[in-house]
């Protein structure tokens, strides 16, 4: 008896993966992007930073941008935000713990919303999405990561590129956004390349050539306009200057503190002078006690002398002094009543007498500025407990002028803001003196973290920059870009040493400032304006079908 053949098994569809396993993949290239990320800057691994990984750093999140769920995409933004910043700010903590629970969380929900735009900007152009994805990069890097009240330039892409000064030279023309844009475009074509997997890498890649060479093409013409243009300084007058870095945090222990400090600053000092140089620069609050305060109202005999012992020796030189300090004024309120306002300082002594005064104009979110006190005094009392100082808001554009020369003096990471190096630099300032405390980082790489950004302002500008930090990165930069000289972080010392003033022609960047990310802005609005126009013209065609 034949036996009945089996019927032929159904061929059933391959389960999809697991949505356990989708998330844990997803996870693991999102941790692999931060990592690349913070390692693009100066890090944990390097304290110069391995600007070449920049260009890739990026791809495992376009990648994710294509592969998420929809409903997946925000929370996965924000692990990245979170990520992302603690790997390349964990040098925050060292401040103090509870500031990694700001700064990570505020890039976290920029990530919120970022992610799920970048995957939209997938869905609605399948083929060149990435042109698209890059746009929108430097849209947030310039709308949400610096402008406003949270402005924070740390980790904008292009300044990973400070030691690359013929791509950084271009931001003469449109700052560091033009930097970023190219820095973050081969990541997003990578990415789009990617999504089909490694066995569809190849073909898409060659899908892409065209678009892949004119970013080739973009860059070699970056590199060659930035060599073309590097400043001649044969003939150019010289400034000599003596930057005082004292090593020390004069705001811990009182008026012992405050002695000691000085103690370090007057000995310094001395060394430097014996060198003749044409400024002497103290960094931001190096001498804390306001000295115009303390010698107009004498409420603290003890604190008083110390001052008066300063502004003594002040007035014995023929070499003008800038310092960072507390500048206390007395202000009245609404009400009539007096009271004492500070403002983080920067004030020329000439023989003891003061110049002129330059206050802050851009304050520090949270550590020196909180504007919503009345709304959340909880948040108030936290910063204060974790012993943050709130300053009054200058009003004034200072250029100072020594000796011939007229400098803008930009406090701690106002040297951060291009639109800020550029206001200085078109009100007369023919170079930038920064002044810095650094100290509380207790950091390295965050030190040079700030420094790389001063590298972007002399470049946008074409005139030199000079740092006078607590601790570090205390140096000279030139209008090209390049750090000629500069002192050991974390060690006492002065740095005595000559940085070429030139000050021939503008820039680009000095007439119209940061106009690249508008028009960024301008063509991913366009953008989706096509793709709404397109959907539109389709849909009848689609019906009658």
């Amino acid at each position: 008896m034949e036996r009945p053949r089996p019927r032929s098994a159904a061929v059933l569809p391959a389960p999809n993966p697991p949505i356990l396993l989708d998330i844990l993949a997803d996870l693991a290239l999102l941790s692999l992007t931060a990592l690349a990320f913070a390692l693009s800057f100066p890090s944990f691994a390097s304290e110069r930073g391995w600007f070449p990984v920049a260009y890739v750093a990026l791809v495992p999140l376009f990648l994710v941008a294509h592969r998420a769920r929809w409903a997946a995409a925000p929370f996965y933004g924000l692990f990245f935000g979170v990520l992302s910043y603690v790997l390349f700010n964990y040098w925050l903590g060292r401040f103090h713990p509870l500031t990694l629970f700001v700064v990570p969380p505020i890039h976290a929900a920029y990530f919120l919303v970022l992610l799920p735009v970048l995957k939209l900007a997938d869905t609605v152009f399948p083929v060149h999405g990435y042109a698209v994805q890059a746009l929108l990069w430097v849209c947030y890097e310039y709308f949400l990561k610096t402008s406003g009240f949270l402005a924070y330039s740390y980790g904008n892409l292009g300044y990973s590129q400070w030691q690359f000064l013929s791509l950084v030279r271009t931001a003469s023309l449109w700052g560091v956004w033009g930097v970023s844009a190219i820095v973050v475009f081969p990541s997003a074509l990578l990415g789009s390349a990617l999504r089909e997997g490694l066995s569809g890498f190849a073909a898409n890649l060659r899908r892409r050539a065209v678009p892949a060479a004119a970013w080739a093409v973009v860059l070699a013409a970056a590199v060659a306009y930035g060599m073309a243009t590097k400043v001649d300084f044969e003939g150019v007058r010289r400034w000599k200057v003596a930057l005082v870095q004292q090593n020390m945090d004069p705001w811990k222990g009182g008026y012992r503190a405050y002695a000691a400090s000085l103690e370090r600053l007057l000995r310094q000092s001395d060394a430097a002078l014996a060198q003749a140089p044409d400024l002497v620069v103290w960094s931001e609050t190096a001498f804390v006690p306001a000295i115009d305060w303390h010698t107009r109202y004498r409420r603290d005999e003890q604190v008083y002398q110390l001052v008066h012992s300063l502004r003594e020796y002040l007035g014995r030189q023929t070499v003008p002094f800038l310092i960072g300090n507390d500048d206390g004024q007395l202000a009245r309120t609404g009400t009539g009543e007096e009271v004492r306002v500070d403002y983080n300082a920067a004030i020329l002594f000439d023989r003891g007498r003061i110049v002129d005064t330059y206050r802050k104009l851009h304050l520090v979110p949270f550590t020196e500025d909180f504007p919503f006190e009345r709304a959340l005094p909880g948040v108030v009392a936290w910063l204060k407990a974790a012993d943050t100082h709130f300053w009054q808001k200058g009003d004034r554009w200072t250029v100072f002028e020594a000796g011939g020369v007229k400098f803008a003096a930009p406090i701690c990471f106002e040297d951060t803001f291009g639109y800020l190096g550029r206001g200085f630099f078109n009100r007369g300032a023919e170079a930038l003196v920064n002044i810095t405390n650094d100290a509380w980082s207790f950091s390295v790489p965050g030190a040079m973290q700030h420094m790389t950004m001063a590298v972007f302002r002399a470049a946008e500008a074409r005139r030199a920059v000079v740092r006078s930090t607590n601790a570090g990165i205390t140096c000279l930069i030139d209008a090209n870009g390049r750090v000629l000289e500069q002192l050991p972080a974390f060690t006492e010392g002065v740095l005595v040493g000559e940085v070429p003033l030139y000050t021939e022609g503008t820039t680009l960047y000095l007439r119209w400032g940061d106009w690249l990310p508008p028009v960024c802005a301008a063509l991913a609005v366009l953008a989706a304006a096509w793709a709404v126009a397109r959907r539109l013209r389709s849909r009848p065609g689609e019906s009658k079908g």
